[in-house]
């Protein structure tokens, strides 16, 4: 018996492996393996025509360091993704509480109007805002209608700004939502019979029960946010220098391409939103996540 038990353990184990393989594999050739060969030649340096040569060297890394231009670009990229997951916060709180506050029957309907920008390419939404925003577009033209004249609305950073929140917003809302349904708004009446007023009754009681929300929300917006270039890079006309403009053009455009220097800066991108994931995961307990 315990014989025909072991064998029955062996085959499910068996099972298991064969149904892991595929997964692990695509996991190990497209994710991990990568990610070894980006740390590796980070450590590298390249010749005059840009060619990665197997010198193993910390340069890379002093260079991001000591050079303004990439301190520069960490800060304001880090500044850019902060107000991006302020701004979304403050526009997704109140959106999302308005859906949960729906009647049933309406809710469905305005999630899917939050998720039908991911029906569309996010590159053909970012030439969509171009056509917004330039200075013959129809933003422009409906200042001009009403009045106020045409302004300079693209290629700069309040553009950079603005697509970077539109693109961002839907992974705001969302978690936002799925806290904000689960919470029992019978304790902000309970709260305003004991005598909170509106804005107490939120900052003590509301905003801490969705704090999950919150939390998870600025996780989603933030790291897609600091590594982002086609925005900046379309609707900023690439005038101002963040992290993922560099290292695209230290990977495809420089002179000579520098592969190296781009992967340090990539690891070190890494190594600040692994950080910040550590620290959401700190924050918030499994059931919360």
């Amino acid at each position: 018996m315990a014989m025909l038990q072991q064998q029955q353990q062996r085959r499910d184990r068996i099972r298991l492996m064969l149904l892991l393989t595929p997964g692990l594999l695509w996991l190990v050739l497209f994710f991990a393996l990568p990610l070894v060969i980006i740390v590796i030649y980070s450590f590298m340096t390249n010749d005059a025509l840009g060619r990665v040569v197997y010198q193993p060297t910390l340069d890379n890394y002093i260079t991001i360091f000591t050079q303004s231009l990439y301190i520069n670009a960490y800060w304001r990229s880090i500044w850019t993704s902060v107000l991006t997951t302020v701004i979304c916060l403050l526009l997704g709180y109140p959106l999302a509480l308005f859906i949960a506050r729906s009647p049933q029957q309406w809710r469905m309907p305005l999630l899917m109007l939050i998720l039908i920008p991911f029906w569309t390419n996010f590159l053909v939404r970012i030439y969509a805002w171009q056509i917004i925003l330039a200075n013959n577009g129809l933003l422009n033209g409906l200042l001009e209608f009403i009045g106020i004249g045409r302004l300079s609305l693209i290629n700069n950073e309040g553009a950079t700004l603005i697509g970077l929140i539109y693109g961002e917003l839907p992974f705001m809302v969302l978690p936002l939502y799925a806290a904000i349904d689960r919470f029992d708004f019978t304790l902000m009446e309970a709260a305003a019979d004991l005598g909170a007023s509106k804005v107490q009754a939120f900052l003590r009681i509301m905003l801490p029960m969705t704090m999950p929300g919150v939390v998870a929300g600025s996780v989603l917006v933030f790291i897609p946010t600091l590594g982002q270039f086609v925005v900046s890079e379309l609707l900023g006309g690439a005038k101002v220098d963040y992290l993922g403009n560099l290292i695209q053009r230290l990977f495809l455009r420089a002179n000579p391409i520098n592969w190296p220097l781009g992967s340090a800066m990539a690891v070190l991108m890494m190594i600040v939103l692994l950080v910040l994931i550590m620290l959401y995961f700190r924050a918030t307990t499994e059931e919360e996540r």
